[in-house]
């Protein structure tokens, strides 16, 4: 059998701050830099969400993606987009607001959602130049 991946890029706008509660201002400022401001920062994200698997025989699609576009506004684009990742976004609560946390968060999100095909990797673009990926390991 044949394995096909499908990938979804999605865009949103999110403010954050990296802050350890745990550390002190010193410290917060010395291990973040300017991403430790008080007053937030933001980022023009972009999302990509990588689904594996074989093709349908009936529909030939792994998964729709009209769906997988709806699963993907509903577990994380209506939640995150023009919010604060730090006080506004359940799934983030508690959780340093790294892009790397962030990637780990939208996995957990959006895993057990899919209709079909198996969730494979989770790319998140902070900037053009700085992005992470998750494939749930």
């Amino acid at each position: 059998m044949s394995t096909v991946y499908i990938t979804r890029k999605v865009h949103f706008n999110a403010a954050h701050r990296l802050h350890n509660p745990e550390k002190s201002d010193a410290w917060n400022e010395a291990t973040y830099g300017k991403d430790n401001n008080p007053n937030w920062h933001g980022h023009n994200y972009e999302l990509e969400v990588t689904v594996a698997g074989e093709p349908d025989p009936e529909t030939g699609y792994v998964v729709d993606l009209g769906i997988l576009k709806e699963i993907l506004h509903d577990r994380v684009l209506d939640k995150v987009d023009h919010q604060n990742l730090n006080l506004e976004v359940d799934f983030m609560d508690g959780v340093i607001p790294s892009s790397e946390n962030f990637a780990i968060a939208i996995w957990n999100e959006i895993d057990d959602a899919l209709p079909g095909g198996e969730l494979h990797c989770v790319r998140l673009y902070e900037t053009p130049r700085n992005f992470v990926e998750y494939r749930g390991e």
